[in-house]
């Protein structure tokens, strides 16, 4: 830990200086970077649920919503590493008014940053969603005797080795209060950190659990020949568009939905298009989508195209990133398409595999030969992933989660 804050300490202008090169290109709006700085204004005394981005967010609304119930009188403040989803957690408030809800950009794993963050809310205990873990953090929240908490965690064998090796694994699972662990797996790996049996919560998935919103837009192509690239990182877009251009050739009628995980790659990415010599749209420029690729490069819109296509290529798994959820894109009725890294969601990918629900590839060719699937086997693997993925959601996970969390708060 000392080693940590010490490079926490020397990093932190580093920081400072690139989080006002954004301020001044107009990507963060001034007062985030105040906020990202401690500088919150929030009313004391209230939950402090912290959330990486929308994905995060969203798939704790209802852990949010139990919570409420649970404790009518319930107040939370939400933190999120992104303004997108800062600006989400404000609608929110919005949504449940009467002051329930506040919200801010994450504070900096800085020690200094964190006093005056925790002095100024003062919260009855941290809430972590999934694999924010932040060594400061928690350590100055146990110090202070804030409970720490920690929903939906994962965390494979090899993080854990990681987090072993660099000396705070053991201290930051001393400073948790109570874990609940997405899966089997991430539960062995928190306990051979160091996490005492006795701060284990029931496995819980928050994913599974999410209601994904309606499409407010429909796009001009028919859905069983549109495939959808969903939320695809480095190295993946080069294979979806060779795999895609190899099907187009054979289907000229076959349209291509590419939506980055990071929107801010869409002038790279419009460059491996345009080497291909498909023609695309850009959907932030408004450019309306009659060409075979649109190129999907904004957020808080992937309900629209998830509704738009019969195939989901669910990304960051042909790159090592473990690979994002398949309940929404079952929840939408595509077949699914994944590469081999699925940690993320092990088990919810080898039952779709294992009865159909999802068929795994590994390069162009074989992404290739997915995107080419007639509509009624399109059709049967979506009903098989619908009826897979409904049977791994539990509904109640998330009221005995919140009943369990007051009762930490409370002990």
């Amino acid at each position: 830990m000392p080693l940590y804050r010490l490079l926490a300490a020397l990093i932190l202008p580093i920081l400072f200086l690139r989080l006002a090169l954004r301020v001044l290109r107009g990507s963060e709006p001034r007062a985030a970077l105040c906020e990202r700085l401690g500088q919150v204004r929030a009313a004391q005394g209230a939950i402090w649920l912290h959330a990486a981005s929308n994905g995060e967010l969203v798939s704790a609304r209802p852990l949010i919503e139990a919570l409420f119930d649970a404790r009518p009188g319930l107040r939370l403040h939400i933190t999120t590493n992104t303004v997108t989803a800062r600006a989400l957690a404000r609608e929110w408030a919005a949504d449940w008014g009467a002051g329930r809800i506040s919200a801010s950009a994450a504070p900096l794993d800085s020690r200094i940053v964190l006093d005056r963050f925790l002095d100024r809310l003062r919260p009855a205990a941290l809430l972590s969603v999934e694999n924010e873990l932040w060594p400061n953090r928690f350590e100055i929240c146990r110090a202070r005797g804030i409970p720490v908490i920690v929903v939906g965690a994962r965390m494979s064998a090899r993080s854990a080795r990681r987090w072993r090796k660099a000396g705070i694994g053991a201290r930051l699972m001393g400073a948790v209060t109570a874990l609940s662990a997405q899966d089997p797996t991430s539960e062995a790996a928190f306990r051979d950190l160091g996490l005492p049996a006795d701060r284990l919560l029931p496995l819980v998935n928050l994913k599974t659990a999410v209601a994904m919103p309606a499409a407010t837009e429909t796009l001009p192509w028919p859905r069983e020949s549109t495939v959808l690239a969903a939320s695809t990182h480095e190295g993946e877009e080069e294979i979806v568009l060779d795999a895609f251009a190899q099907a187009h050739a054979a289907n000229p009628a076959l349209h291509l939905i590419l939506a980055p995980r990071h929107p801010r790659r869409a002038a790279e990415i419009a460059r491996m298009i345009a080497a291909r010599d498909l023609p695309f749209a850009t959907r932030s420029k408004g450019e309306p989508p009659l060409a075979p690729v649109l190129l999907a490069d904004t957020m808080g819109e992937m309900a629209n195209w998830y509704a738009a296509a019969g195939i989901c290529f669910v990304g960051g798994s042909l790159v090592p990133k473990g690979g994002h959820t398949p309940f929404e894109p079952a929840a939408h009725g595509c077949a699914i398409l994944h590469g081999p890294s699925i940690d993320n969601h092990r088990a919810a990918f080898e039952a779709l595999d294992a009865a159909g629900g999802a068929i795994r590839v590994t390069d162009a060719e074989t992404l290739a030969r997915g995107f080419a699937l007639p509509a009624a086997e399109q059709a049967r693997i979506a009903a098989t992933a619908a009826r897979v993925t409904a049977e791994l959601a539990d509904g109640s996970g998330n009221q005995t989660l919140a009943r369990l969390i007051l009762d930490r708060l409370t002990a």
